[in-house]
């Protein structure tokens, strides 16, 4: 799998139900155990999260990603998606935003969004709330999950930010009980679909050490060629081959 994803910004609509989940009759879920936040469409908009705009164009590209995960979802049961890149910058935080929000529109799917860059966390910065709560508050205090997951009044998205920065945080995503979370996330509801945005491979041991916690992994790349051939493949080297199901050219860096 290799898709292109386009991150320029659109006008918004205000509905974040689509036409199909509208006319089929979709139940929102009940978000009363999660913490409200409120996210401001322009906010999202002006920071590249296209995929809020049902009607943006560009969100056809993360709709075709979309039907190629959830097609191997399909084939081995799997929910879970680990996305990262080779470097820094190559726009794999926002390509993890757009695909959630773009789960989030699919009929029978909820979509849970992970920041598990716990050195860099920017998931709470680009969604435009305040995130001083997150995982890095799971894994050091043992903060209880439903204290953590945010509802940013996006319809069937849940988030959960990365918290504060802390060090060691390759042995903390790699250790039993990021493994015990991972788990529970997976089989608490079935329809869910859990995207974790990890740290890029060549910068730090966070995703190989994450990486066997995870169903599928996809790497995001930048198109304009900044990233070089041979730091993708070393990346992909490094990587569980089995769990790699494709590459996403990005045309925006962040």
């Amino acid at each position: 799998m290799t898709t292109e994803a386009n991150s320029k910004t659109q006008q918004i609509t205000t509905d974040n139900r689509s036409n199909e989940q509208g006319k089929m009759g979709w139940i929102s879920p009940n978000y009363s155990i999660s913490r409200s936040v409120t996210v401001v469409p322009e906010t999202l908009l002006g920071n590249r999260c296209i995929a809020v705009n049902g009607l943006a164009p560009e969100i056809e590209s993360y709709k075709v990603i979309r039907a190629q995960i959830i097609r191997h979802a399909q084939k081995s049961g799997g929910n879970s998606l680990m996305i990262t890149s080779a470097l820094p910058g190559e726009g794999k935080t926002l390509t993890s935003i757009n695909l959630a929000l773009t789960f989030a529109r699919e009929f029978s799917q909820t979509a849970l969004l992970v920041d598990c860059d716990l050195r860099q966390q920017k998931i709470h910065e680009l969604l435009g709330y305040n995130g001083t709560k997150g995982l890095a508050d799971y894994l050091t205090n043992g903060e209880p999950l439903e204290n953590l997951i945010v509802w940013p009044g996006i319809e069937k998205l849940t988030v959960i930010s990365g918290g504060q920065p802390v060090t060691g945080s390759s042995e903390f995503l790699g250790s039993p009980g990021m493994k015990t979370l991972v788990q529970e996330m997976k089989s608490r509801y079935p329809e869910r679909f859990i995207i974790f945005d990890v740290p890029s491979v060549l910068s730090s041991a966070d995703a190989l050490a994450f990486a066997p916690l995870v169903d599928f992994i996809v790497v995001v790349v930048r198109a304009d060629g900044q990233t070089s051939v041979n730091d993708v493949q070393k990346s992909l080297q490094m990587l569980p081959r089995e769990k790699v199901i494709g590459l996403v050219l990005n045309r925006k860096n962040e």
